[in-house]
């Protein structure tokens, strides 16, 4: 049953890749101007400054990072199972709503990369003249993945929920652990497209064919396909968790009002809804989420909730 899922799920993931492929293109287009200003603007500083370092282009991470948003914001649209989805105003919405906190993002993540980078090297050179230094770097590497499978959460968690910032960092904390499998999921994604990347790279004969592929994959191929994995692997289960983590605090936020004035019976009583809108093929194969007013939920479930609608409404 577990393998039927996953191979029904991916089925799902190539579909909704070659269907919104044209769009992805197009996100990166819009991605691709002010990468390439920034990048260059900071390479322009390492090489007149002669430092060559990787410190100043780690630094391009914060500057491009409000752009990021905007590739997330179009890719969360498309895992949502949302047709037709508009790249260009989502593209300029994500970066005008969560610019300040991409900004905050970016510093977070440059921070935890360039600790990240010169901590594995410097234990990986001090390893190889004593073994013992193996073990920080072990403990550097794991708290690398800790960070980046925290940021497969920042990014859509920003542009989905109007949240405080330490919730957005504690929700993704916690979603790193307790989410792993989904996160191991994103993680193949990945590599098989490095692995792509590649072997791209590897059928380049010469020098300027090498460049040439670099800069389309970097520019126009990568960026959007990469969060729209991530996305692809993670999305629905932290949209689910964040919705019903927040419908249950309101739950009981209300019932603590009611105490306070002195009431100890909730009268409101939920009002059922019809699921009269609601158009699902019931022949269909797979049982994949929908989203049906504000949550995704499996269209199993949501079949089950249409037919006792049904069953309320002919009672009556």
């Amino acid at each position: 049953m577990a393998s039927e899922k996953n191979a029904v799920a991916l089925t799902g993931f190539f579909s909704s890749l070659f269907h919104n492929l044209p769009r992805l293109l197009l996100t990166n287009v819009l991605f691709a101007l002010p990468f390439a200003v920034i990048f260059g603007i900071f390479f322009l500083i390492n090489t007149l400054t002669g430092l060559n370092s990787m410190f100043i282009y780690f630094l391009t991470i914060i500057p491009l990072f409000p752009f990021y948003a905007g590739v997330t914001q179009v890719t969360s649209h498309m895992v949502r199972g949302e047709e037709n989805v508009d790249v260009f105003s989502n593209f300029i919405g994500g970066i005008k709503e969560n610019l300040l906190r991409f900004l905050i993002h970016g510093v977070v993540m440059y921070a935890a990369v360039f600790i990240s980078y010169y901590s594995i090297v410097l234990y990986l050179g001090l390893g190889s003249k004593n073994g013992m230094f193996y073990v920080p770097l072990v403990i550097c590497i794991l708290i690398a993945i800790f960070f980046l499978f925290m940021f497969f959460y920042v990014p859509p968690m920003t542009v989905t929920f109007d949240i405080k910032m330490k919730d957005i960092y504690k929700n993704s904390a916690l979603m790193t652990i307790g989410e792993l499998k989904h996160n191991l999921f994103a993680v193949f994604g990945i590599f098989i497209l490095f692995l792509v990347c590649a072997t791209v790279l590897m059928c380049s004969f010469t020098p300027v064919l090498l460049i040439i592929f670099t800069i389309v994959l970097a520019l126009f191929i990568v960026p959007s396909i990469l969060s729209f994995i991530i996305n692809s692997a993670v999305y629905k289960n932290m949209y689910s968790m964040i919705v019903d983590r927040d419908s249950k605090s309101k739950t009981i936020d209300k019932k603590m009002e009611n105490r306070r004035k002195g009431q100890f019976r909730d009268d409101e009583e939920p009002v059922a809804e019809d699921y009269s809108d609601l158009e699902i093929d019931e022949l269909a194969d797979g049982d994949e989420f929908i989203f049906y007013n504000g949550k995704m939920m499996k269209r199993s479930y949501l079949l089950k909730l249409k037919k006792e609608a049904e069953e309320r409404k002919n009672a009556k």
